[in-house]
């Protein structure tokens, strides 16, 4: 069997594969094209495990939050990208949000320390060659179109695609704090993990107005048609929605009082979270935009207390590509047409830091037992780790629960809704805690199970 193990993509999915197959006793090649003069169009730096988008990784909470129950069950794993993001955590209230710069770089330095991981700076640009006997593909939303269009022929499937849009970051010295404060919604975590701008009736609506008249990014011929993942939805595109969308969303002003005005409540509220340890750089929370850079400054400026904001980076869009993972691969992620080469992280259709990631681990360690090095099997479907898995390879273990639907395959965050039922009636206000308390308990029993080959 072969005991090397070769990763296309160093992303969090790649990065959190080749650290669990060295782990368990792999000698793994992670190939990353981007080097100090080669980027992509949402990466700006060579580093392993960019952040192109969001700086947080959500919520944090493991008892009542199916995204914090499986941030829970990865440090349990051993996941590196846990682990670093826990090293690298900034304020965020009940979040898991992290210094983006930071991260990225203990990321890249572990996998670069590890004594059984080699990092290749080269693309491959088509399938890899069949000597290389275990393979883990991990090119993420950005897959080069000549190894998009080779996975395309092989998988006998065409490519979907998505945009995915990313929000501006503002230098807090250019915020005027005579206006904003700081306070976490409902006062969670530290009770002022945010910035909050307020808007009047009136200031809101010029501001949705501007949204939606303001000169967008232009798409090519070919992206035209290609549809949004409604988690990850561009600002104007929300607006566009209707006028009070934003105020039922990323600009809700409930939880939140001003302390110049306690009496006065805001018509809506943007708010800004910490994207850096320094805390000098903030991003604007759910602001995700296609609007083109002039645009994005004059519109955002209008925001009360961002008159005079200094941009970091404005506002962006990328397109993203997915497999249609339920047709083509197997219940251990392999490609079923060439069995020799596995998936892994947002390409496989999960949606999300966290999501990419946790595939990332299981394709780790199925490769390290296809190389003889790990005894393990699927986690159960009822962890946050086997719900996921379950959906993204069209419900392998049970034909009756979370069956991704080939046809209609989508992206998707971890939720409860990938769970299967609860044996016993649980209330309401408990059903949370029900599907974490016993996804813990599984994924424990599993672990024990789970030891390095002898």
């Amino acid at each position: 069997m072969a005991k090397t193990i070769h990763i296309i993509g160093g992303g969090l999915a790649g990065s959190e594969a080749a650290w669990q197959a060295a782990e368990a006793g792999a000698h793994v090649i992670l190939h990353e094209m981007r080097d100090n003069k080669r980027k992509t169009e949402a990466h700006h730096t060579d580093v392993l495990a960019e952040l192109v988008c969001s700086n947080s990784f959500r919520s944090d909470d493991a008892k009542t939050s199916a995204v914090g129950l499986l941030h829970e069950e990865m440090r349990r794993c051993n996941s590196l990208i846990i682990a670093k993001a826990d090293e690298n955590k900034v304020p965020a209230g009940s979040a898991l949000a992290v210094d983006r710069e930071g991260f990225s770089q203990s990321v890249d330095s572990a996998i670069k320390n590890h004594p059984h991981i080699k990092v290749a700076k080269e693309e491959i640009s088509s399938l890899p060659p069949e000597k290389w006997e275990n393979v883990i593909i991990a090119t993420g939303p950005l897959t080069s179109p000549s190894l998009a269009e080779d996975i395309r022929k092989i998988t006998g499937e065409e490519h979907l695609a998505f945009f995915d849009a990313i929000a501006p970051i503002i230098h807090k010295d250019s915020i005027n704090f005579d206006i904003a404060w700081f306070q976490s919604r409902y006062d969670k975590g530290e009770g002022n993990d945010y910035v909050n701008c307020p808007l009047t009736k009136e200031q809101y609506y010029k501001f949705i107005e501007a949204l939606i008249i303001g000169e967008k990014t232009e798409f090519k011929e070919w992206e035209k048609n290609t549809p949004y993942f409604d988690g990850c939805l561009p600002i104007e595109v929300m607006a566009e929605r209707g006028i009070e969308t934003l105020r039922y969303g990323p600009m809700k002003p409930v939880g939140l009082t001003n302390p110049r005005d306690p009496k006065v409540k805001a018509y809506a509220i943007v708010q800004l979270r910490q994207d850096n340890k320094l805390a000098t750089l903030y991003n604007m929370v759910g602001f995700q935009t296609k609007l083109k850079y002039a645009q994005q400054a004059e519109i955002f400026r209008t925001i009360p207390g961002l008159e005079n904001a200094e941009f970091a980076r404005l506002g962006g869009i990328h397109r993203n590509t997915f497999i249609n993972s339920p047709a083509v691969l197997d219940h251990v992620l392999r490609l079923k047409s060439a069995p020799h080469i596995r998936f892994a992280g947002q390409v496989t259709g999960v949606e999300g830091y966290v999501e990419s990631a946790a595939i990332g681990l299981l394709a780790g360690r199925f490769a390290a037992s296809d190389a003889g090095l790990l005894e393990t099997s699927t986690p159960p479907a009822t962890t946050a780790l086997g719900a996921l898995l379950n959906h993204i390879t069209g419900g392998h273990y049970s034909s009756s629960i979370g069956e991704a639907e080939t046809r209609l395959f989508q992206p998707m965050n971890i939720n409860f809704g990938l769970f299967p039922a609860l044996e016993s009636k649980t209330g309401k206000k408990n059903r949370k805690e029900a599907y974490t308390s016993r996804a813990i308990n599984d994924l424990d029993s599993w672990l024990t199970k789970t030891r390095k080959a002898a």
